[in-house]
């Protein structure tokens, strides 16, 4: 049976980074996972984001649906989004029978900086700064990040490198779902 991995932190924290980097960990081992990259779909689903609650509500609703479909067709995923609030992610959860989060923890300050020098092909650039400026929501700034309660991984991003918490998020996840779900 598929599985679904949300990998959830600030903005900034390393969630592409590590989840791009377990993909191919795991693509060794057999077992191929398609990326729901927020920042990606979001330009789909809505092409002038306001963030505003209500939009969060319908994107993540989505997203989460998408890889209940994906799952059901046999196709392991790995979502890539903050979702700021649990019940996005408690969501999932109760909708994809086989799921995990990924808990990409870091300290806002240092995720303050990452951010300043993104690179991801379609993340926002200077979020923190914009929310500084002009008050625009950002998860732990002026809108609540509701960390996880019970992840089944926790990566602790700014004591370790992408490619040692991309080793741990692997091992983790093979040992939740095993190596049966190669496809």
């Amino acid at each position: 049976m598929a599985f679904t991995v949300w990998f959830t932190g600030l903005p900034g924290s390393g969630k592409t980074a590590i989840s791009t980097r377990t993909s191919s960990l795991l693509a060794k081992d057999g077992i191929n996972v398609k990326r729901l990259q927020l920042d990606e779909i979001r330009r789909v689903l809505t092409p002038e984001p306001k963030y505003t609650d209500e939009e969060r509500d319908i994107v993540y609703a989505s997203l989460a649906y998408m890889a209940k479909l994906l799952n059901e067709s046999g196709v392991n995923v790995f979502i890539d989004a903050t979702a700021n609030r649990r019940k996005y992610r408690d969501a999932a959860r109760a909708i994809i029978p086989q799921f995990a989060e990924v808990y990409v923890r870091c300290p806002l300050e240092v995720c303050m900086e990452r951010e300043a020098k993104r690179k991801a092909a379609f993340s926002p650039k200077g979020i923190y700064q914009k929310s500084a400026k002009t008050g625009a929501n950002v998860p732990g700034v002026n809108v609540p990040y509701e960390e996880p309660l019970e992840p089944e991984i926790i990566i602790e991003s700014d004591i370790t490198t992408v490619d040692q918490s991309a080793l741990e998020a692997a091992d983790g996840i093979i040992a939740l779902f095993g190596e049966e779900n190669g496809t």
